[in-house]
């Protein structure tokens, strides 16, 4: 059987996203969303959350560009004397590689997020990472640990097949070259993020879509993948969103973007391909 969850990255980072990922739910194909504990529409998130209870909502674990979640004085390796995280993957993975950030701090700032969001009435179905940072072994451990921890056993194995992503994104002309190096270079990363789940415990779905496309995922290119889909389950990663003031001031790279991601999931081809495959729709609370 084929199962397909279509999980929205950034759900809180601003009002005009969340408007836009709950439109997604309702009139699209929408089936999972994860939650930034940093983002500045984190209220609002929290609030559509709950009026959308068959929505699937996890835990979008930051550590770079926000503020952090936990006390400063406990994670003051990873966080400046304002609080804030990392503004850059590069500076991250370049403060890892150096070993200032120990794994501990880490994971204490990942455990902050997750009891922010329960505190806040959402129970997490599972959980990934802003800019992917999990692929980084240091990371994955850390999140293994809080995983652990705080009893949540689903996580975002964000690693796709470069053939797939090849096929689904070649015949949409410029700016997949870029995305498609990020995707290779993550994709190395996969044996020890095994590794690491196998020890923890943590599931995730078969297959992932999506980083090799991010912010491309209009309905041609989203009717391609799933058309590609092949047996088990499938996480096909989107961005969708509304592009507004607020998310123009965010620093998001992606901006229209987002629009046309959500078009993408308006689509009324994506969905009867959707039908006509067979294909069943789900969120992590079913992935085992």
């Amino acid at each position: 059987m084929k199962q397909l969850i279509l999980n929205a990255d950034d759900f809180g980072l601003t009002r005009g996203v969340n408007e836009g990922i709950i439109r997604a739910h309702h009139e699209g194909v929408l089936t999972s969303t994860t939650l930034m504990a940093c983002g500045p529409a984190f209220e609002d998130a929290v609030e559509r959350a709950k009026a959308n209870p068959e929505l699937g909502v996890g835990c979008h674990l930051m550590l770079v560009g926000g503020c952090a979640t936990a006390p400063r004085g406990e994670i003051s390796s990873l966080a400046d004397e304002s609080g804030w995280l990392p503004k850059t993957l590069p500076g991250l993975i370049a403060r890892l590689s150096m070993g200032r950030v120990p794994v501990e701090e880490i994971e204490r700032e990942m455990r902050a997020q997750i009891k922010k969001i329960r505190e806040a009435g959402i129970e997490p179905t599972h959980l990934d990472t802003h800019k992917h940072t999990h692929a980084h072994p240091i990371v994955m451990e850390a999140l293994g640990r809080a995983a652990q921890e705080t009893g949540i056993t689903r996580v975002r194995k964000p690693f796709e097949s470069m053939k797939d992503s090849w096929q689904t994104s070649r015949t949409d002309g410029a700016g997949t070259s870029k995305q498609m190096l990020a995707a290779a270079i993550v994709t190395a990363m996969a044996p020890r993020f095994a590794a690491i789940s196998k020890t923890y415990g943590l599931h995730s779905p078969d297959h992932f879509l999506g980083l090799a496309s991010t912010g491309q995922l209009g309905s041609a290119m989203l009717r391609r993948m799933i058309e590609s889909l092949v047996e088990g389950q499938t996480e096909i990663m989107v961005h969708p969103g509304i592009s507004d003031a607020d998310l123009r001031r965010s620093g998001t790279r992606l901006l229209r973007h987002r629009e046309t991601e959500l078009e993408g999931l308006l689509d009324k081809g994506v969905k009867g391909v959707i039908k006509e495959r067979g294909i069943r729709l789900i969120s992590y609370r079913e992935v085992n």
